[in-house]
């Protein structure tokens, strides 16, 4: 299984996100896991801590406060071009629901994915099968 340099989990939820990180950690899937409660906070952590070389795995919730999932991948669009390309970053929706209009605007998003919470190493197994091997 390949090592990624950075996994970002973008989720308000204190236990989730400490469970998936636990997770990530004992399967060993990235040099750094990081969190952010927030669109906004996962943009500048992308734009920072995770713009190191190599791929990076964005597990992002659709329902997070201030700026949302869909507005997180519709600021991420925006950014300029030279930017989003000096990192590999595939976006997976990990949610529990989704709204018929939330799912009708995220087929126009650039995700690789929808996966159902909770995450569970076979869904990271296969997250990692299908886009970074």
């Amino acid at each position: 299984m390949p090592q990624l340099s950075c996994v970002l989990l973008v989720d308000d939820g204190p236990t989730t996100n400490f469970l998936n990180q636990l997770l990530l950690k004992n399967m060993a899937v990235a040099g750094r896991c990081l969190v952010a409660e927030n669109g906004a906070q996962a943009l500048a952590l992308l734009d920072s801590a995770c713009a190191i070389p190599g791929p990076v795995l964005v597990l992002l919730d659709v329902n997070v406060p201030m700026l949302g999932g869909i507005a997180f991948l519709e600021a991420y669009q925006q950014l300029p071009v030279a930017q989003r390309a000096a990192v590999v970053v595939v976006v997976v929706v990990l949610t529990t629901t989704l709204h018929p209009h939330d799912l009708v605007r995220l087929q126009t998003l650039p995700i690789a994915g929808l996966v159902s919470k909770p995450l569970t190493r076979p869904k990271v197994e296969e997250l990692l099968a299908q886009h970074f091997l």
